[in-house]
């Protein structure tokens, strides 16, 4: 038996790469830049305790639309080489149909512009300590 009968015997299986493609689906960059606005990021960054997510739902990164299992995990990650590149990818506006129609020609075309993206401030869990404290005095 040649080397090529043990391997790629699942080469041709679409629905199974579909499967694979589809698992980590995260938000999309425009969506994210929407979710970056001061008034929905205040929403997204201050959620209701929702047991069925990572960490009760309370560690959030903003930027990769990820929560986290608690806040050293959360602190890591913003050192983390794929949240860097994620604030990279931030930088410019979303595409628009604005955008389009100029780069199609109709009307002049702009280049995107740059924004400064920096991660998110953290905010220490004041609740989570002072329960702490409290069993420890006793």
């Amino acid at each position: 038996m040649t080397r090529l009968a043990r391997k790629r015997h699942h080469r041709g299986y679409t629905h199974i790469q579909k499967k694979y493609r589809t698992r980590r689906k995260t938000k999309d960059l425009d969506e994210i830049h929407e979710d970056m606005k001061p008034e929905s990021s205040e929403k997204m960054l201050n959620q209701e305790i929702d047991h069925d997510k990572p960490g009760s739902g309370q560690h959030y990164c903003l930027h990769c639309a990820r929560h986290f299992i608690s806040l050293h995990a959360l602190k890591e990650h913003f050192r983390s080489k794929l949240h860097k590149r994620r604030l990279k990818a931030l930088e410019l506006e979303p595409y628009t149909q604005k955008e389009a129609d100029a780069a199609a020609g109709l009307g002049s075309y702009h280049p995107p512009k740059r924004k400064k993206v920096t991660t998110q401030k953290i905010v220490e869990d004041v609740e989570m300590n002072s329960a702490e404290t409290t069993k420890e005095d006793q």
